[in-house]
């Protein structure tokens, strides 16, 4: 993609990002994101052939962008602990950071269709498999327990952080998300220990 149209692109998801977090995905029409996005309704149809292809891409470049950030944090880590710490600090400072994706990870992820739910799951999926890795890691330097089912507790550790996630929105964002990070991980520790 050229930059001009990369650019465009973009806009078009911070658009969604704001309208879908406001609407609901099902309550956001396409017009609603162009006028967002500052940008002619026919111009959405340029990039995505259905208002679903715009929320897939949507999760596709967000959790991308996480996972991408989650990556470089690892790279710095000492430890599995000190791994899994910075992907749950960096999941719930982002998303502290930027409710608008909040809502749309959490809430709209749930409430889309089977078939949508299962093209944004491969959005997902790299995430759940960098968490694998962290645990496969734990256990080769045996900080974590040998016996651990590492497709099972990834997705215990992910759901977790979710809920904790869903929790904070549910509550009006009442208190600080980032501030879940250390019991959060004290607490998946001492599972994992």
């Amino acid at each position: 993609m050229t930059s001009r149209k990369q650019e465009k692109f973009e806009m078009i998801l911070d658009a969604a990002e704001k309208v879908i977090a406001e609407n609901g995905f099902h309550g956001s029409q396409v017009s609603k994101i162009a006028k967002e996005a500052g940008v002619a309704d026919g111009t959405i149809y340029l990039y995505f052939k259905k208002k679903e292809d715009i929320l897939i891409s949507l999760f596709e470049d967000r959790l991308g962008k996480l996972v991408a950030l989650f990556n470089a944090s690892i790279e710095e880590s000492s430890t599995a602990a000190e791994a899994l710490r910075k992907v749950c600090e960096i999941h719930f400072t982002q998303l502290e950071q930027n409710v608008n994706l909040a809502y749309v990870t959490q809430i709209e992820l749930r409430q889309s269709s089977l078939e949508l739910r299962k093209a944004i799951g491969l959005s997902v999926k790299p995430y759940i498999q960098l968490i694998e890795n962290i645990l496969i890691r734990g256990i080769a330097e045996k900080s974590f327990r040998a016996d651990l089912d590492t497709k099972l507790t990834r997705h215990l550790l992910f759901g977790a952080m979710d809920e904790v996630v869903t929790s904070w929105l549910i509550s009006g964002r009442k208190y600080s998300l980032s501030a879940q990070v250390d019991k959060t991980v004290d607490f998946f520790l001492r599972g994992l220990k």
